[in-house]
């Protein structure tokens, strides 16, 4: 596989995880609803006082930014 296409499956898969990670970030910080609960994903975990959907949409940011770097320099 090129690295190019590599860059961009990354991208694309980092999108849909910011997009699904926020959704349910948003249900427990301003909602104050468990959404993955609702959807049938289990039960909404604190991580340090913290939802750990939010880590999850850190983490895809994270790989979201560094993608586009990735796909700015080729």
């Amino acid at each position: 596989m090129k690295e190019g296409l590599a860059l961009k499956i990354i991208f694309w898969i980092a999108i849909a995880g910011m997009l699904f990670s926020g959704y349910l970030s948003y249900g427990e910080l301003i909602a104050k609803s468990c959404y993955a609960a609702k959807l049938g994903l289990g039960s909404c975990a604190i991580v340090s006082g913290i939802p750990a959907c939010v880590y999850g949409f850190v983490m895809y940011l994270t790989v979201f930014i560094i993608s586009i770097l990735g796909l700015r320099k080729k």
